[in-house]
């Protein structure tokens, strides 16, 4: 059953207390208010990623000797990965390799070796205007296949959008509750203590929903502890050994 964007604002406000059981909302002014209230409350979870739900699964190529990657709405990264193709097997045969998060400490600051078009086997996120962009070291030396899994601002909504097909169940409901305490602020209303227990509720299972991971594991590009990716490797970058 399709669930729109107007039926939420409607929802929202009869929730606050804004306005009574049998308010009818024959002006679209009320509408309009809630639809830019809305976007606003939109806006503003985009910047806690604690309150973004979703992960996305992301595919793409490196360009080679390029460093810097722009993504729009990206506000963080999980993890990242490349792939190397097996030269011994098809062309659908690859290996996937990580790729190591670095500090803006560690990516800016820290002595390396400038210009050397090889393996990207670190990556530093930057917020940007409208997105992130992601700094990998070293330069790509093939159009290496990278999958990341991050996070992405959630994207305004329209009055007759169906939330249906964008939001689960359970985050309307959020955002439903969200919507009617921000209606209460901006109309000077106080909001009802029930209503702020239910809300707060929710937001604190979104945060424990998708967590991040905080896995710490040591690992070192001068050993073979990561599959035999060692310091060489910068100048054999194919990376393919056969069995010894």
């Amino acid at each position: 059953m399709a669930y729109s964007t107007r039926q939420l604002i409607i929802d929202a406000y009869y929730v606050s207390g804004v306005v009574g059981p049998d308010y009818e909302f024959t002006s679209g002014n009320d509408i309009d208010y809630g639809l830019s209230v809305l976007n606003d409350f939109i806006t503003i979870k985009g910047a806690d990623i604690n309150h973004i739900p979703y992960y996305t699964v992301l595919d793409g190529n490196f360009v080679i000797g390029q460093e810097i990657y722009f993504f729009e709405n990206l506000v963080e990264v999980e993890s990242m990965t490349f792939f190397l193709r097996n030269p011994a097997q098809t062309s659908q045969s690859s290996i996937r390799f990580e790729m190591r998060e670095q500090t803006r400490e560690e990516y800016f600051a820290y002595p390396r070796a400038e210009h050397i078009n090889t393996l990207p086997l670190s990556w530093h996120l930057e917020r940007v205007t409208n997105g992130s962009n992601i700094y990998v070291y070293f330069l790509p030396n093939e159009p290496y296949r990278f999958q990341l899994v991050g996070k992405f601002a959630l994207n305004r909504t329209s009055l007759n959008q169906d939330l249906t097909t964008v939001y689960d169940e359970w985050y309307r409901r959020y955002l439903k509750y969200g919507l009617a305490i921000w209606l209460c602020n901006f109309r000077t209303v106080t909001p009802s203590q029930e209503l702020v227990k239910i809300f707060n509720e929710m937001s604190q299972k979104m945060i424990d929903l998708s967590p991040k991971d905080f896995t710490l594991r040591k690992q070192s590009y001068f050993s073979r502890s990561i599959g035999g990716v060692t310091w060489g490797d910068v100048n054999y970058s194919k990376m393919w050994r056969g069995s010894t």
